[in-house]
């Protein structure tokens, strides 16, 4: 494994550990030239499934890159990177579990939303804003509201009368 910092292809690995689901392998290595630390993930890469875009247009299915999104959603929130890990990994088999070969990004990106919201809601926001390209404040709020429960019903120290500019004080 190549170095980040230096580029040496020389590591000793100084830790491993598996997911509990077994389908993720963590590795922390150190360099043997510069002595940097770094951690490396080893899964298997379901060569199978290909994601149809918005626009048509057809590629690879990469983990990377779902990892990529929820780790920038759970950017300084208190999401571990094994949290993280069980996220990708249970979108991956229950992707795989539909047993086709073609999946649209929408399924990947509201499976994803979904596995975001269990973990952490700020997360869960961040990442939806992003994937549902929200252009302004008021589908922000109204994503709030959906995710507290609050969009059917009133705050609890409202009544309806508190609506009605004429209703008597």
């Amino acid at each position: 494994m190549r170095c980040p910092r230096c580029g040496c292809l020389e590591d000793k690995v100084m830790e491993t550990r598996v997911s509990r689901e077994g389908d993720t392998i963590r590795r922390r290595r150190e360099c043997l030239e510069c002595e940097f630390r770094f951690t490396t993930r080893e899964s298997v890469v379901p060569a199978e499934l290909i994601v149809v875009k918005r626009d048509g247009s057809r590629e690879e299915f990469d983990p990377d890159k779902l990892r990529a999104g929820i780790r920038r959603a759970c950017w300084k929130r208190s999401v571990s990177e094994a949290q993280m890990d069980e996220m990708v990994g249970g979108i991956i088999r229950d992707l795989l579990a539909l047993q086709t070969r073609e999946i649209g990004s929408r399924e990947v990106g509201e499976r994803a939303m979904e596995a975001i919201r269990k973990v952490d809601e700020v997360a869960y926001v961040r990442f939806a804003s992003v994937y549902r390209s929200f252009r302004s404040v008021a589908e922000f709020v109204h994503e709030v509201q959906n995710l507290s429960g609050l969009q059917d019903h009133p705050p609890a120290d409202r009544t309806p009368a508190d609506d009605d500019p004429d209703a008597a004080p």
